[in-house]
């Protein structure tokens, strides 16, 4: 099956729907895949729940979905950065399930391994715990969380070749391999775009058989999300 596609819109064609679910990898603005979080925006697929740890900021990531209202539902855990993201949410115009930064990235690879729930001790006694199953185990509360699946997952990584096999660099590979085990449909874009063979497979952390689509990304930004100066000499 011929995986690799020329362009981010071409890559989600076919697999999109209002009211779906998608998962977008990466850390703030590191390691997201900008260029099929632009296509999808293009796409004026709307309705979606969006699982990822932010929603980018204003202006770029998946803000670029909340300043067009596609998304209706966010499942993350931070929403800084982003000015709509907070107006929406106390505005009640947009729902929004928090979630601790750890729960979150074990949801997804709770998913992806088929792992319905899990037990765990964070939020334990705050506003997170309520209404969730709650168990002892040697004298400790937990509380369950559910496993994350999406309809579609959205990664980045730093290489890839044509069957899928990626390779993601430093802090581009939190969320984004747990994602990627975790759609129904995985679609990658990766910087460098090689032949099978090329990569050593010893490197590689999100074997092929979880990605069904891939892109070469193209005109990356790599936009700093805050930047720090100090005058030189200092």
């Amino acid at each position: 099956m011929k995986k690799t596609y020329t362009d981010a819109a071409s890559a989600l064609e076919g697999v999109l729907k209002d009211g779906m679910t998608i998962m977008a990898g990466g850390f703030g603005l590191c390691g997201i895949p900008e260029n099929l979080i632009t296509a999808l925006r293009d796409s004026g697929v709307k309705d979606i729940t969006a699982i990822s740890n932010n929603a980018g900021v204003d202006d770029f990531g998946l803000g670029l979905l909340l300043q067009t209202r596609q998304i209706k539902k966010m499942i993350s855990s931070y929403v800084g950065e982003n000015k709509e993201f907070e107006r929406q949410y106390l505005a009640k115009e947009l729902d929004l399930e928090f979630n601790p930064q750890g729960t979150l990235a074990e949801r997804c690879r709770a998913g992806g391994a088929g792992i319905p729930g899990f037990y765990t001790k964070t939020g334990v006694g705050t506003l997170i715990a309520e209404g969730k199953e709650h168990k002892e185990f040697n004298g400790e509360t937990y509380i369950m969380e559910t496993g994350l699946v999406a309809d579609v997952s959205l990664v980045k990584a730093w290489k890839g070749d044509k069957e899928g096999n990626l390779i993601y660099r430093k802090t581009a590979r939190n969320l984004n391999p747990n994602m990627a085990t975790a759609g129904k449909i995985t679609i990658a874009e990766v910087e460098e775009l090689v032949e099978v063979g090329e990569l050593d497979p010893d490197e590689i952390h999100t074997p092929g058989i979880y990605v069904q689509r891939i892109i070469q990304s193209k005109d990356l930004e790599k936009r700093i999300e805050k930047v720090t100066t100090r005058t030189r000499g200092e």
